[in-house]
């Protein structure tokens, strides 16, 4: 069985978040880590690893800093790493990264694609659907559960989480799954894991090795999606800080609840 799980390094917004002039993150300013519903994507691939003896590929697109999370990615188990990077492909949004990845997987043998839900700098859960569709492949979304996977007779069953409930789906391989963070939880590195993964060449692709894919649709010239105006969060002032005894505390909350019509 052969896996690809797409990753992406994304802001660790905990060390603040920096933007260029035209809006776009700037990635390279800022502390990164893996993608939470990436890294659970990642950590279900390394199970079917350990149960069927699959090959894990993990790719992803971006800086040639993210060969950092590629690195991640080794180190917990993966089997190869391939970075996409290249200064045309630059700014994309959804619809231009979707077929960006999408060129470099057409490179690939697969039978399960693995992506996460979302990521945490975008928020938009675009971009699997989208690889799907570039891919002409089916798709399960907000999988909470890997039920089964049959090599034999391809196919995947899958819990796709749904409000209250959950749906029970099953597609014919290959297929893409989008994960959820609460899929599982992934696994440590191992100090092993971390030499052999150092050991290994990284796989580095530019655009000339994208498959099918037209310049009019990559990075912030075939973004669709534009940014009209970013902004750091706006910081909260120090507020009022007030000094009671137990009773009198209680009044004030009232009072002021009261005179904001909050009760």
């Amino acid at each position: 069985m052969k896996i690809v799980v797409c990753i992406k390094q994304v802001p660790d917004t905990k060390g603040g978040v920096k933007f260029n002039p035209d809006g776009t993150l700037n990635r390279g300013a800022m502390l990164a880590i893996m993608n939470p519903d990436d890294k659970a994507g990642l950590e279900a691939a390394l199970r079917l690893k350990d149960q069927y003896g699959a090959h894990v590929t993990v790719v992803t697109m971006g800086l040639p800093k993210a060969e950092e999370v590629l690195r991640e990615a080794m180190a917990m188990g993966a089997d190869e790493g391939i970075l996409v990077t290249d200064r045309v492909l630059g700014g994309a949004d959804t619809w231009a990264t979707s077929q960006t990845i999408a060129g470099a997987l057409r490179n690939l043998e697969y039978d399960l694609i693995i992506t996460g839900r979302q990521a945490i700098d975008g928020d938009t859960a675009q971009v699997g659907p989208q690889i799907s569709e570039h891919l002409q492949i089916p798709v399960i979304s907000y999988a909470q559960k890997i039920v089964e996977v049959n090599e034999a007779e391809k196919y995947i069953v899958v819990e796709r989480q749904y409000d209250d409930r959950y749906h029970v789906v099953k597609a014919q391989l290959p297929c893409l799954v989008t994960a959820l963070a609460e899929l599982n939880e992934p696994r440590y590195m191992t100090p092993g894991g971390i030499f052999d993964a150092y050991a290994k060449d990284i796989t580095v692709w530019h655009r000339a090795d994208l498959k099918d894919v037209l310049d009019s649709n990559l990075g912030l010239a075939g973004s669709p999606t534009k940014i009209a105006k970013a902004s750091d969060k706006v910081r909260k002032g120090a507020g009022q800080k007030f000094e009671l005894d137990p009773a009198a505390a209680a009044d004030k909350i009232v009072e002021t609840l009261a005179q904001k019509h909050i009760i």
